[in-house]
C-alpha cells in the first residue's frame, strides 16, 4: 500500500529538548540519551521502548510461583477469580514478551527459557496449580487467544525448542475451545486464533468454528474501517486493539491460509482507513481518545498504528505512526501508570479503582501488551528508523466527521486538544431504556478530559432536573446524521428523556448502562454546530406540557482542578497554559437561559488525583423555572485560553430575514483568511437535520 515518505524534517518540529533528562521511568537502568533528532516530538527510540518492556517484564515476574506458571499480582481480584487472575498475568505478559523475541531473537533468551518453563507448569493437566481451561473458565478464553498468538509469533524460537510432552499439554488445553460459546463481540477473533494455531500445529481445530467468528465479524462491520462491538452502538478502543489487530496477526500466522488469502486486501484497506480516523483522534500531549471501557489497558490504543506498520497495511508515514505510539507510551509513563513496584496499575494515570470493571483483575491492564507491538520489528525498520513526524493536531487545526460512532472531530492546534461530538454512540440501541453509560453516552469527549463516571451528570449533557434534583438519561437516542458546512461541522439526535431508577441487582459492567424503573420526560432534540474548540449546543423541548416540572441544564466539559495544566508536546519544555471550560446562553435567539453555576465534586478521580485539590468542576447554564416547549441554545467551548475568546466571538444573527450561526474568525470576521465559511443558517440547519424539530 502506498503513503507519503517521511521527507526531511517539518517546520515548526519541537527541537532542542534538555538533553540528561529521562525520558521514561525505569528505576535501576541506564537508559541511552533522549534523541531529538530522530524523534523530535517524544525523544524516545527503538531502545527505550524495549528498556521499558524488558522492565515491565521483570517487575511483573517477581510475583510469579517458582515454576512460573502462576503469576499472582498484587491488587484487586476480578469476578473470576485469583487463578483466572493468574493465568491473565502471564497469558497477557507473554505477549509482549512475543514481541520482544519476534524482534530481537538473539537478545531475549532470557524470556523464552523464561516462559517455556511457564508454559509447561500451566498447561500440567496434573498440577494442582494448573490454568482454568477454556472449556471451564470464559475468561481463559480470552487469555488463550495471547498465548496462541505469542505462541505463533515465536514458533522457531519457543514452541518449536518445547518437549513434546509440553506441546501435547499445549495443544490439549487449546483444543478445549473447539466448539466453544463465543459472544457475538470481538470475542470471536479469541477463537479464530486459538483454531488456527492448532491447526498449524497439528492438532484438532474446527472450519465451521472460523468461518461462524468471521461471519460475526463482517456482520459487526459498518463502513469507513469501524466496527461496532456487538449488536448495540459501541464504539471505542476495542475497533483498533481488536477488530483491527488480530486480522493482521492472523495473517502472520496463517499467511497461506485460503481464508487468509480471500481476506487479505479487505481487511488491508479497512485497517488503512480505520488509522486515517484513528490518527485525528490523538492529542497533541500523547493521549488517545478518552472514551470507552476497559481503559485501564492504556497505550493498548497505540496497537493499531503499530499493526499498520507490521503488516505494511497503513497510509500514514513510520514516523507519524511511532509519533503516535510513542506519545501514548510517554503520556502513561510521565502521569504514573507504573507504580512503585514497575507494575501497571487499575486507573488511568496512577491507580484508581473506580476504573475497575467487574472483568478487571490486577492483571488485567496488561493487555497494554499490545501497544508495544512495535517491538516485533527488527530495528532497521522504518517505523524505527524514520524521523518522527507530527500528528494531525499538531500540523493544524483538524475538522472530521467519523459517520458509525456519530463523531464530529475537532482538534485545535494551540493547545492540542482534541474533542469529539457524539451524537451516535451509547453502548445501546435506539430505543433502549437504560441510564447512560458515561464513556459512551456523553456529547462529548476529549483528550484532555476524563468524564464524570456518574451515570446522572452535567457532564457534556442536556438534562432535565426535577424537583428532588434527579437528572434525565439519553441512552436510546436517534441518529439524525451529520454534516460539514466550511470549517463548520454539525451532528444531531433526537430522543426520549427519561428519569431511571436502576435496579438493585445489577449484572456484569461491560460497558452499557442498567435497567430500572422509568418515569417518562419530553422529547429532546439537541444539535452541536462545532467549529475548533466551540460548539453551539441547540436542545429543542416538545411534550414537557405531559411531564413533570423541571428545569433544562446544559453542562459543559469536566475540568480536572488539580490537573489543569495542558500538556506541552514534551512535558518538560515550554509554556504551560490552563485549560477553559466555559458554557454562556447565546444571545438573541429561543428561550431564554438564565441560570448558570459550576458542579463541584471533590472527589478523587482517574485524572484527578491532586493531594490537595482533587475532584473536577463542569459549568452549566439552565432555566431558572420548569423549561417548556421551545429552542434553547448555549455555546461551550472547552481548550485553551483561545477557547474563552472563541467562545465570546459566537454570534446568532438575522441577517435580512436569513438568521445564521457566525463563528468569529481571527478578527471578529465570519470568514477565515483562507476564504472558507465560519457561518451556518437556520434553513441549512432544518435540511439537514428535518427530524429535528428545529
Amino acid at each position: 500500500m502506498s503513503r507519503p515518505s517521511a521527507g526531511s524534517r517539518l517546520m515548526g518540529q519541537p527541537l532542542g529538548r534538555p538533553v540528561g533528562q529521562p525520558v521514561l521511568k525505569v528505576p535501576g537502568i541506564q537508559l541511552p540519551e533522549p534523541d531529538y533528532q530522530l524523534s523530535p516530538y517524544t525523544g524516545l527510540t527503538r531502545e527505550h521502548w524495549a528498556a521499558y518492556a524488558d522492565y515491565l517484564l521483570r517487575s511483573v515476574h517477581k510475583y510469579a510461583t517458582e515454576d512460573h506458571g502462576n503469576i499472582y499480582l498484587p491488587g484487586a481480584v476480578s469476578a473470576y477469580g485469583k487463578a483466572s487472575d493468574s493465568l491473565e498475568a502471564f497469558a497477557r505478559s507473554f505477549l509482549l514478551a512475543s514481541f520482544r523475541i519476534m524482534g530481537d531473537p538473539q537478545g531475549t533468551g532470557w524470556l523464552t527459557d523464561w516462559y517455556a518453563k511457564g508454559l509447561d507448569a500451566g498447561s500440567d493437566p496434573h498440577s494442582p496449580a494448573r490454568w482454568p481451561r477454556p472449556d471451564e473458565l470464559g475468561q481463559a478464553k480470552v487469555e488463550a487467544a495471547s498465548l496462541a498468538v505469542g505462541l505463533a509469533l515465536t514458533r522457531e524460537h519457543l514452541w518449536d525448542k518445547l518437549p513434546q510432552r509440553v506441546q501435547e499439554q499445549l495443544v490439549a488445553w487449546f483444543e478445549t475451545v473447539i466448539g466453544g460459546d463465543y459472544p457475538p463481540i470481538n470475542w470471536v477473533w479469541f477463537q479464530i486464533v486459538v483454531e488456527s494455531f492448532l491447526a498449524s500445529v497439528g492438532g484438532r481445530y474446527s472450519d465451521e468454528d472460523i468461518d461462524a467468528g468471521l461471519a460475526i465479524h463482517e456482520s459487526l462491520y459498518k463502513g469507513g474501517g469501524w466496527f461496532a462491538d456487538g449488536p448495540e452502538r459501541s464504539y471505542d478502543h476495542y475497533i483498533g486493539w481488536a477488530f483491527h489487530v488480530y486480522p493482521q496477526l492472523w495473517a502472520i500466522m496463517a499467511p497461506s491460509g485460503p481464508r487468509v488469502q480471500a481476506r487479505k486486501s479487505m481487511d488491508a484497506e479497512r485497517l488503512a482507513a480505520y488509522l486515517d480516523d484513528a490518527a485525528c483522534l490523538v492529542g497533541a500531549n500523547g493521549s488517545p481518545l478518552i472514551q470507552g471501557r476497559s481503559l485501564i489497558y492504556r497505550f493498548a490504543a497505540a496497537a493499531p498504528f503499530w499493526a499498520g506498520e507490521l503488516a505494511g497495511n497503513t497510509r500514514l508515514s513510520p514516523g507519524l505512526s511511532r509519533r503516535a505510539a510513542s506519545g501514548m507510551l510517554r503520556y502513561f509513563d510521565r502521569h504514573g501508570a507504573v507504580d512503585s513496584n514497575g507494575l501497571l496499575s487499575i486507573g488511568w494515570h496512577g491507580e484508581f479503582p473506580g476504573m475497575k470493571q467487574s472483568y478487571s483483575g490486577a492483571g488485567s491492564p496488561y493487555w497494554a501488551s499490545k501497544g508495544m507491538m512495535g517491538l516485533a520489528l527488527p530495528a532497521d525498520h522504518p517505523v524505527w528508523t524514520d524521523v518522527e513526524q507530527p500528528l494531525p493536531v499538531e500540523k493544524g487545526d483538524t475538522q472530521r466527521l467519523i459517520g458509525p460512532p456519530g463523531w464530529q472531530v475537532n482538534g485545535t492546534v494551540a493547545d492540542g486538544v482534541v474533542r469529539i461530538h457524539n451524537h451516535g454512540t451509547d453502548h445501546a440501541r435506539a430505543g433502549d431504556s437504560t441510564t447512560d453509560s458515561p464513556l459512551y453516552a456523553r456529547l462529548g469527549y476529549s483528550t484532555h478530559s476524563f468524564p464524570d463516571l456518574e451515570p446522572e451528570s452535567l457532564d457534556n449533557a442536556c438534562v432535565l432536573m426535577d424537583a428532588q434534583g434527579s437528572l434525565t438519561h439519553r441512552t436510546g437516542f436517534e441518529f439524525l446524521g451529520q454534516a460539514a458546512v466550511g470549517d463548520i461541522l454539525l451532528g444531531a439526535s433526537v430522543g426520549q428523556a427519561k428519569w431511571i431508577m436502576p435496579d438493585p441487582e445489577r449484572g456484569p459492567d461491560h460497558g452499557s448502562g442498567t435497567s430500572g424503573t422509568i418515569a417518562p420526560g419530553p422529547r429532546i432534540g439537541v444539535a452541536s454546530v462545532s467549529c475548533a474548540a466551540v460548539e453551539i449546543r441547540i436542545v429543542i423541548l416538545s411534550g414537557t406540557a405531559g411531564c413533570q416540572p423541571a428545569r433544562l441544564r446544559i453542562g459543559g466539559w469536566p475540568v480536572a482542578l488539580g490537573s489543569m495544566a495542558l500538556d506541552s508536546a514534551e512535558g518538560e519544555a515550554g509554556d504551560v497554559e490552563s485549560l477553559h471550560s466555559s458554557v454562556q446562553p447565546l444571545a438573541g435567539w429561543g428561550h431564554p437561559l438564565e441560570d448558570s453555576g459550576e458542579h463541584l465534586d471533590e472527589q478523587p478521580g482517574p485524572m484527578t488525583n491532586h493531594p490537595s485539590r482533587p475532584g473536577h468542576r463542569i459549568p452549566w447554564v439552565g432555566t431558572l423555572a420548569s423549561a417548556e416547549d421551545g429552542v434553547y441554545a448555549a455555546v461551550v467551548s472547552f481548550g485553551g485560553p483561545a477557547a474563552e475568546a472563541a467562545g465570546a466571538a459566537v454570534r446568532w444573527i438575522d441577517d435580512d430575514g436569513e438568521p445564521r450561526l457566525v463563528f468569529g474568525g481571527p478578527d471578529g470576521g465570519e470568514t477565515l483568511e483562507s476564504g472558507r465559511s465560519r457561518s451556518v443558517t437556520l434553513k441549512r440547519l432544518r435540511e439537514e437535520f428535518p427530524g429535528l424539530g428545529l
